[in-house]
């Protein structure tokens, strides 16, 4: 059978995380090279996300090789991508989800466990909101990098802690780096968090629909409507996180906040339909004053 090809960035979470889909698809019988691809986010490792374009900017040009015909599928952190979605392009299947969670790197075992005026590093205006909301004393410092270089920089730079993906460490094998990991409900997770996503051309989503976990693809769907509908990403503080209960039923949270910590609506819902429910929080934090923080935010 002709091999299929994979894009994906050259970090080595993003490697190992191309390497699960290679491995399923080896394990139906396909061929599967890894094509690692440079991207903006990659080349540029002194800007933050927000200057140097937000969401995307580990996306586009691995979309383009798809485009192009350079890979056949392209592998994605479900969390790094725009909420414009490319018409001839499509998400044909998600990984089943890991750990979402933020974990907190250092040596505390709790939130209640850091000292004032501690130092933690992260870029990301998500986890700063919502770090500076339960804990105003910390001192939040930008940090960006790979996260082998992140981990480092907390040892060089003196830091207390970085606070990281807890999938991406668990896919890495460094749990030890981990002091706690946030429930969901303390800091909501950016949407599609711990979700791999594989994309195609249109009309090929046949080349690895095999792999795709049902409950994970819901789970993304609902997440993306969600800050889709509040216009979210990394240049906004703000946050979706959809996952399953007993009976079919379904829990969604949404949140928005300004970076400073102040400002923060939180909202949550249950029901059948994981992505009316993404709709509905939406809905509700833009009516509690949702949409005059965001207009606030980016004026």
């Amino acid at each position: 059978m002709t091999p299929v090809r994979i894009g994906t960035r050259g970090s080595r979470l993003a490697l190992a995380q191309a390497g699960l889909v290679a491995d399923g698809l080896r394990r139906l019988g396909r061929a599967a090279p890894i094509v690692p691809i440079s991207t903006l986010g990659d080349r540029d490792r002194r800007r933050t996300f927000a200057e140097i374009g937000g969401r995307g900017v580990f996306v586009r040009e691995i979309e383009q090789a798809l485009l192009d015909g350079a890979v056949d599928v392209a592998v994605h952190s479900a969390k790094d991508l725009t909420d414009d979605e490319h018409p001839d392009l499509v998400f044909a299947a998600c990984l089943e989800r890991g750990d979402p969670r933020d974990a907190w790197c250092g040596p505390a075992r709790s939130l209640d466990d850091v000292p004032a005026g501690a130092r933690v590093g992260t870029s990301s205006l998500r986890r700063t909101a919502q770090l500076r909301g339960l804990r105003p004393d910390l001192e939040v410092e930008p940090i960006r990098g790979n996260v082998d270089t992140r981990l480092r920089k907390r040892s060089e730079r003196g830091l207390h802690a970085v606070l990281l993906a807890a999938c991406g460490l668990d896919r890495l094998g460094l749990e030890r780096e981990v002091g706690f990991r946030f429930a969901v409900a303390t800091m909501v997770p950016e949407s599609g968090q711990g979700t791999i996503v594989v994309q195609t051309r249109r009309g090929e989503e046949h080349l690895v629909s095999e792999l795709d976990h049902g409950p994970s693809q819901r789970s993304l769907l609902a997440e993306r409507t969600c800050t889709r509908t509040l216009a979210g990403g990394c240049t906004v503080p703000v946050a979706a996180h959809a996952e399953p209960l007993a009976d079919d039923r379904w829990r969604v949270r949404g949140f928005i906040g300004r970076v400073e910590g102040s400002g923060m609506l939180s909202e949550c819902a249950e029901g059948d339909d994981p992505v009316a429910l993404g709709s509905e929080v939406a809905g509700r934090l833009l009516e509690r004053g949702g949409a005059e923080l965001l207009g606030a935010i980016r004026a």
